[in-house]
């Protein structure tokens, strides 16, 4: 089986840089092939065993399922990943640790993307209630972005966000859109999601990708069922 390094972090439910340096210290069964990183699902499956780890792939056939729609939740969320155990004391530090894990961006534009986070959070907290965020730059990000990322974090401990239930976070949403339009419409089928308490409920469980994914699937064809009614 052939993954992206975040797939893989996913997959293990580990920090991206700690699988990045797993993998430089050789403590990982896999090797680099072309962009991507190639192993043997059941090797790597009894060497997390092994070492106390969770290892669930992404399921290929959700993933085709729902990418096939343009600008979707899934897709966005797909590209953006899910990273568990987020390092910071406070909203500046997550936020920092959080932009470090986000795919396919440049030293130049992660920097300019936590600035304009920070910004952000100065001028209204981001933090919706029921201890999820969702944090994103004050204008969209045509130059760096072609297809919209939704980066979902689990906190290594809750944060205060003064959200406006003044409940610690300990989830967020980092939201990247291409366009206004685009944004507004992803930002729309989130806090559907968010909307629903059993949602947040599994939220909390800190689910695998796998199971994580899915769920969003489900979300998302009842908003197709909506739309189309």
């Amino acid at each position: 089986m052939k993954l992206t390094i975040h797939e893989i972090a996913q997959s293990l439910r580990l920090p991206l840089s700690k699988v990045r340096r797993w993998i430089r210290q050789g403590r990982i069964p896999i090797h680099k092939s072309g962009s991507g990183f190639v192993f043997n699902e059941s090797i790597l499956e009894k060497w997390a065993a092994a070492h106390n780890l969770s290892f669930s792939p992404p399921s290929k056939d959700i993933e085709k399922q729902q990418e096939s729609k343009p600008e979707n939740l899934f897709s966005a969320m797909k590209r953006g990943g899910v990273f568990y155990d987020l390092e910071g004391d406070d909203v500046p530090s997550a936020l920092k640790s959080a932009v470090e894990n986000i795919p396919v961006l440049t030293n130049n534009t992660k920097e300019k993307l936590y600035q304009q986070l920070l910004a952000r959070e100065l001028l209204t907290s981001t933090g919706i209630g029921k201890g999820v965020a969702i944090p994103h730059p004050h204008d969209p990000l045509p130059d760096a972005f072609e297809n919209p990322i939704i980066a979902t974090y689990f906190l290594e401990k809750p944060l205060d966000f003064s959200a406006v239930d003044d409940k610690p976070v300990f989830v967020m949403f980092i939201l990247l859109s291409p366009s206004i339009k685009i944004h507004l419409h992803l930002l729309s089928r989130l806090s559907f999601c968010v909307r629903d308490n059993s949602f947040v409920e599994f939220l909390k469980t800190c689910p695998d990708a796998a199971l994580f994914f899915s769920k969003i699937a489900d979300f998302e064809k009842q908003l197709d069922r909506a739309d189309n009614y």
